[in-house]
């Protein structure tokens, strides 16, 4: 009777496997569920450990929009940087960025080598030039 209790059981295990892909994986939020305007795919073989960065922020459960807010920007910075100690030859790296709404006060904060945060500064800066405050942007580590 044990015997045929545990079958039963494995060939129910198997099923929900098989149907659900994996009901014992985590269960995340797909980029295809958030509301964005535009996709920037960031180049993770220029900017290596922003990219890192980002994909870290992101996996802790940072949201991978960034609402364009160049007004909060400073303020932002600040409010994330607030206790996080500079550290010699790095950069401190802020998740959401500060010039997203979602940035500022409990941004994820990285240290990344300086040639690689303030060229991947750069980068973002140049994709959003001609966007308006407001536009959702989700950023995307290609």
């Amino acid at each position: 009777m044990k015997r045929i209790v545990t079958v039963v059981l494995f060939l129910i295990a198997f099923v929900v496997y098989a149907i659900e892909e994996n009901p014992f994986e985590k269960s995340t939020t797909s980029n295809t569920d958030i509301k964005y305007d535009k996709v920037i795919d960031f180049p993770e073989d220029r900017y290596p450990g922003t990219a890192a960065h980002i994909k870290h922020a992101v996996e802790k459960g940072k949201s991978p929009i960034c609402t364009i807010n160049r007004k909060g920007a400073e303020g932002n910075r600040d409010e994330s940087l607030k206790g996080i100690p500079t550290k010699s030859g790095y950069d401190r790296d802020e998740f959401p960025m500060a010039f997203c709404e979602e940035g500022g006060k409990g941004a994820d904060i990285e240290y990344v080598k300086p040639s690689d945060n303030r060229g991947a500064g750069s980068w973002i800066s140049h994709q959003v030039d001609d966007l308006e405050d407001g536009t959702k942007v989700l950023i995307q580590v290609q």
